[in-house]
């Protein structure tokens, strides 16, 4: 990896340091308000509507400031996805660095966390999302130290069914339970339908699909092995 590879990681991991410090503020304030006894489950659905679509802005506008942020530092598509998925990883571990530092929070990394609303709810321990930011990283130093490599068609494949897999146990918990209540999940429905809400505010997941997420990591991991072994070919 040339200096200037390891410089731009340096400013990228300090950006998203520093953001994931302003992303737990956000959290932190929604929690003194919403949840003060730090219990996520079940979800407070007195929360006003307005706030919920606020939320939702602003973790689509958390991902497009990580987007740009990439983009500006790779110099191809390949190193632009590297960058984002570094700068992701080391802000979604802070995100949980900061929020030990100032709410002693999680407990462990067992405890369930809320880890996106869009377009549905996802959850799961804390750990998962460690788990993936941690992958996320091994990726972007493969690519930007095997810089004239090139994914073969099943090494995508095994990636993208990877992610489609951890996906799937992240939001395994909510698509099961208002799919089992016969709900169709549209992206409106899951905040504003009272009925929907009031499920919501009585579920408390108490399973994970670990075989899911393992499969899913095993894949995306043994893709970027086979990647990264090509280079010394």
């Amino acid at each position: 990896m040339q200096k200037e590879e390891k410089r731009k990681l340096l400013w990228v991991g300090i950006f998203a340091v520093a953001m994931a410090f302003v992303e737990t503020m956000i959290v932190y304030y929604l929690r003194k308000l919403y949840y003060p006894d730090q219990i996520l489950f079940p979800l407070n659905t007195s929360m006003p509507t307005e706030i919920l679509v606020l939320e939702w802005i602003r973790e689509a506008s958390t991902i497009i400031m990580l987007v740009a942020i990439a983009a500006l530092t790779g110099k191809n598509i390949k190193q632009k996805v590297a960058y984002f998925l570094y700068a992701f990883a080391i802000w979604d571990i802070f995100y949980y660095v900061w929020l030990k530092v100032t709410l002693d929070w999680p407990s462990s990394l067992m405890t369930w966390d809320v880890l996106f609303l869009i377009p549905i709810t996802w959850a799961s321990p804390v750990i998962c999302p460690i788990i993936v930011s941690l992958s996320m990283i091994l990726y972007a130093f493969a690519v930007l130290r095997s810089e004239k490599n090139k994914f073969t068609k099943k090494q995508i494949i095994c990636l993208s069914l990877g992610g489609i897999l951890i996906y799937a146990s992240f939001v395994w918990n909510y698509s099961a339970l208002f799919l089992k209540k016969g709900y169709v999940l549209k992206f409106s429905e899951v905040a504003i339908e009272k009925e929907i809400l009031t499920i919501a505010s009585t579920y408390v997941p108490d399973y994970f699909n670990w075989p899911l997420f393992i499969l899913g990591i095993i894949l995306a991991l043994g893709s970027l092995y086979f990647f990264y072994k090509g280079r010394k070919k």
